[in-house]
């Protein structure tokens, strides 16, 4: 029996208008009524992940949520944090120059100045509005190398960005784990930091095996928890690389891809 659902937002939960469908709704609020934990494991913070946990109703201290691609795993209500894995200032100033070389901009999180980056532009625009986040534009190089930060993105245009990262030397994945989340954003964080991890780390809190869980995703920075789950699923609009390496492929995100995994695995319609 499943106990746990963890759930890629963009391009998985979301459809193509970036809305949760009745359906999906009603088979997530059936699984969580027999028990099973259901949570959000995305590459956005918290706050962008606000309005669809107050959505589902997934709102007390006994759910969970995965932000920031799971650097930081937590309750939803009080915030408290169960698994943390962050970087520092000198990466982020390492990255800004290595992507400045490359041609493409770079933005990162932090606990305490949200969006930053050293010149605004527009992925880091859309960053800002589909999280709710403000941008903040500073000079990496004003950071402190000791000051905390979440996570840092290589941002550009897909043609720029896929030349950026075959440029990428060959020592930076030995540093950090890099994801690719959409065909503009590349995602630098600890090396010990993806939603895998992330995954993992609540399941050992909840006291669940791996093989009692689901994980569903469609794109490169959903391949570590696929990889872990008892089952791993790709939607029917992931990318090649993430189909294959998956146990089921369901619908698309616009099909209830999502709804049709939890009706046929975990509520046997």
């Amino acid at each position: 029996m499943y106990k746990l659902v963890a759930l890629d937002m963009d391009g998985t939960l979301l459809n193509s208008q970036k809305e949760i469908s009745e359906r999906t709704k009603q088979a997530i609020k059936q699984a969580r009524e027999k028990g099973v934990q259901v949570v959000l494991a995305s590459g956005r913070p918290l706050e962008g992940l606000t309005n669809y946990l107050s959505e589902l109703g997934m709102t007390s201290n006994e759910d969970y949520a995965l932000s920031y691609n799971a650097s930081l795993v937590q309750r939803v209500e009080s915030k408290e944090i169960i698994h943390r894995q962050i970087m520092l200032g000198s990466d982020a100033k390492n990255i800004a120059s290595l992507g400045r070389d490359l041609g493409a901009y770079v933005h990162a999180f932090s606990p305490t100045r949200g969006l930053i980056t050293p010149e605004n532009n527009t992925y880091t625009q859309h960053e800002s509005t589909i999280n709710g986040v403000p941008v903040t534009e500073i000079d990496f190089a004003e950071l402190d190398c000791n000051e905390e930060i979440i996570k840092v993105m290589m941002v550009a245009d897909p043609e720029i960005l896929s030349a950026a990262i075959e440029k990428l030397p060959a020592s930076l994945y030995e540093q950090y784990t890099i994801v690719q989340s959409a065909p503009f954003f590349l995602e630098l964080m600890n090396p010990n930091s993806n939603k895998g991890a992330g995954v993992a780390k609540l399941a050992e809190h909840l006291n669940i095996d791996a093989s009692e869980v689901i994980c569903m995703g469609d794109a490169g920075n959903d391949h570590h928890m696929l990889k872990y789950a008892g089952l791993g699923v790709a939607m029917g609009n992931a990318t090649d690389d993430t189909k294959a390496l998956a146990d089921h492929i369901t619908a698309t995100n616009d099909d209830d891809g999502v709804a049709q995994v939890i009706e046929t695995f975990i509520l046997n319609n």
